[in-house]
């Protein structure tokens, strides 16, 4: 049912089909307040809590993968250096969501936590609503717009960016 996740964390590379992310991925950062900040958060049922340090680079996805993976109409993601979250419990369990990606959730509640993409290394992203403050954590664009569903109306004065990918 679940993947071992390794210790190295991954997202898109500039070398896999997902470069064109990368780069607007990294524009983005550049508008995000990197100091250290500390932040935390958790599942459900509280078996699973982090503590994550820095400034995230927040968006809303509309991909139909992050939609099946979260049961919403988009998903709302912060992607955090893997160096600075650290889980202070235990850590979630993983599965492959897609030939590209792997996600973490808590095994005793089903609360999604994270996303990890195979292709680059290092940046792990955190489901916004497990924050225990997200209300701070405002998205800066849109993912996977070509997706969006028509009735979707958050986010739309915010910078757009397609995918390639479908499930």
């Amino acid at each position: 049912m679940s993947d071992k996740r390794p210790s190295r964390l991954r997202v898109p590379s500039e070398t896999s089909s997902c470069a064109a992310r990368s780069d607007w991925m990294d524009t983005a950062q550049n508008s995000v307040h990197a100091f250290a900040i500390e932040r935390t958060g958790g599942c459900l049922c509280g078996k699973i809590r982090y503590r994550v340090t820095g400034g995230p680079r927040v968006h809303y996805c509309h991909c139909d993968m992050c939609r099946r993976a979260t049961g919403s109409a988009f998903a709302v993601l912060a992607w955090l250096r893997s160096a600075g979250v650290s889980w202070q419990s235990e850590e979630p369990t993983y599965r492959r969501s897609s030939p590209l990606a792997q996600r973490g959730f808590c095994r005793a509640c089903g609360t999604p936590l994270t996303l990890a993409y195979d292709a680059a290394i290092d940046e792990i992203a955190l489901h916004v609503g497990t924050f225990d403050n997200p209300a701070e954590l405002e998205p800066q664009y849109n993912y996977g717009s070509a997706q969006r569903l028509n009735w979707v109306c958050c986010g739309l004065d915010l910078p757009h960016r397609n995918t390639e990918e479908r499930w």
